[in-house]
């Protein structure tokens, strides 16, 4: 009886909305108590036991980083793997998306006209703050753009669940996400953040502007001078933070980030490598021209000629501001994305050059399969191992070459196509 009793005050804890009958026998109660008993029973189950070995070993290393043992147990006590992150973190998906269609969401005719809205309302916040750090307000407005949609989804993520969750279970990276987890919790141990408020994405970036840890330690600040760098809470800590950002990481002060351009008829292609660096009034004498028939402002800024659709698509003359775009997401078209936004919030037009849709790009094992054949073919290419680079780009060249095809070395749906009629 003492047994069913102690159950008895748990289902009287646990349901509190119950009104205890006493017309009734306490059999029933027993039964009811039972009941939730076995339910919790059921959660206890289910727990990772190697999760929670994973946070008891990981003290040390948090201690010796200076988190103190209350910091610690509030934060994990109670806490579970992130089932979402688990799911997105084993997600494997051969899918590339088509830089157009990328493009056509993230410089929408919505996000152009809300990033408007929004440089009028933090207009002044956005002056000052390229005045500190030299930084064009339009491409410090265009990133928080791309990363939360103007902070209207930041993540629903708690970062030290989500990154104690890959420092547990992720295959690869181990140290990466272990260094991230103390950075994290050194962060609301100084008061930045509250725990349960520290929310981003499922691999940890955090805020309107989706910052990692280490990325919040090094370049994060402090807009407002209230000794927080709130990059949650704070929209002009969140922008100061990435114009800081941006700033430290070369951003030429009066530049943009590079022209949409024309190319003449039979450009030698060769010069579109990625690397190839000339002024822009070296690249004029090769019969290069802005779409919209504007001269260079500034002939003698670098550039390099990048074609994200090879000869199907736009061209463009990339300066120094574009790689530093680059170094908050390093991928050709989240760069150009931003560019191409922060341009259309200042009234510039769409892109002038169409892309040629049907020349989707390759996965990665059509693209192992696209090397495979070139090789067979006596192009070679080296491993085919899916990943494009200067031997594969110089192998697609020369077979476009002795096919009499524009030789731009686009890897794409087309061209592997064209092989297997060859081979």
């Amino acid at each position: 009886m003492r047994t069913c009793a102690r159950r008895t005050a748990v289902a009287k804890r646990v349901l509190p909305f119950v009104t205890f009958l006493k017309s009734k026998s306490i059999y029933l109660w027993c039964a009811l108590a039972l009941a939730v008993s076995m339910m919790f029973s059921s959660t206890v189950a289910y727990a990772d036991p190697g999760f929670s070995k994973f946070i008891r070993d990981f003290w040390p290393t948090a201690k010796a980083a200076g988190i103190s043992a209350n910091t610690y147990n509030s934060v994990f006590t109670g806490m579970e793997p992130d089932d979402d992150t688990l799911r997105l973190m084993n997600k494997q998906s051969e899918f590339v998306k088509p830089i157009w269609d990328y493009l056509d969401s993230a410089v929408s005719d919505t996000r152009v006209e809300k990033g408007r809205e929004l440089l009028q309302e933090y207009g002044p916040v956005l002056q000052k703050i390229e005045a500190r750090y030299g930084v064009d307000r339009h491409a410090v407005l265009a990133i928080w753009g791309m990363e939360t949609n103007y902070g209207g989804y930041m993540g629903r993520h708690n970062v030290i669940q989500a990154l104690t969750t890959l420092a547990y279970a992720a295959p690869r990276r181990k140290k990466f996400w272990k260094k991230e987890l103390v950075t994290a919790l050194a962060i609301v141990q100084a008061g930045h953040v509250q725990f349960q408020d520290m929310e981003g994405s499922w691999a940890g970036a955090m805020g309107h502007t989706q910052f990692m840890p280490s990325s919040w330690k090094a370049y994060s600040a402090d807009y407002n001078g209230d000794g927080r760098r709130d990059i949650w809470t704070s929209i002009p800590d969140a922008l100061a933070s990435t114009a800081n950002y941006l700033k430290k990481h070369g951003w030429q002060t009066g530049k943009t980030w590079g022209y949409e351009i024309k190319l003449p008829a039979g450009f030698d292609y060769q010069l579109a490598d990625g690397d190839t660096t000339k002024t822009l009034g070296q690249w004029r004498k090769y019969g290069i021209t802005r779409s919209n028939g504007r001269d260079f402002p500034r002939p003698g800024d670098r550039a390099v000629l990048v074609l994200p659709a090879g000869a199907s698509g736009p061209a463009f003359l990339m300066l120094r501001n574009f790689y530093v775009i680059k170094r908050y997401n390093n991928a050709t078209a989240y760069a150009l994305a931003v560019g191409h936004l922060s341009d259309r919030i200042i009234g510039g037009g769409k892109l002038a050059g169409d892309w040629s849709r049907e020349h989707l790009p390759l996965s990665r094992s059509e693209t192992a399969e696209l090397q495979s054949l070139l090789n067979r073919r006596g192009f070679s290419v080296g491993a085919a191992d899916g990943k494009i680079g200067p031997a594969t780009r110089r192998g697609i060249r020369a077979y476009q070459r002795s096919r009499g095809m524009i030789p731009d070395g686009y890897a794409s749906v087309v061209l592997l196509a064209r092989l297997k009629m060859d081979s």
